[in-house]
């Protein structure tokens, strides 16, 4: 009878301690990747004609068009680059 109790304790502490890493692990990991993410999409949301932005490919130019899933960019020279709105990395 005392080594179920023992057993009993083991395994609710082994539970514990796998509680607090999942904790850790969304305070560290998952919910700063949340809020970038956030940023990340109104940023692009915000997005309009004559802002600078790089887009994931490393490509630096203006933005000449918008619409709801395409942004349009001019990269120089007269050329005009149509991108999904998800390639924006960052803007100038």
């Amino acid at each position: 009878m005392v080594l179920l109790q023992a057993g009993g304790a083991g395994n609710m502490s082994f539970l514990i301690l796998m509680g607090g890493m999942f904790v850790v692990m969304y305070f560290f990991m998952i919910r700063p990747q949340q809020k970038k993410q956030k940023e990340q999409q109104k940023m692009v949301s915000e997005l309009k004609s004559g802002d600078e932005v790089i887009t994931a490919g490393g490509l630096h130019g203006k933005v000449v068009s918008n619409d709801d899933a395409t942004i349009t960019i001019s990269a120089g020279g007269g050329a005009r680059l149509t991108f999904d709105k998800s390639a924006i990395t960052r803007k100038k």
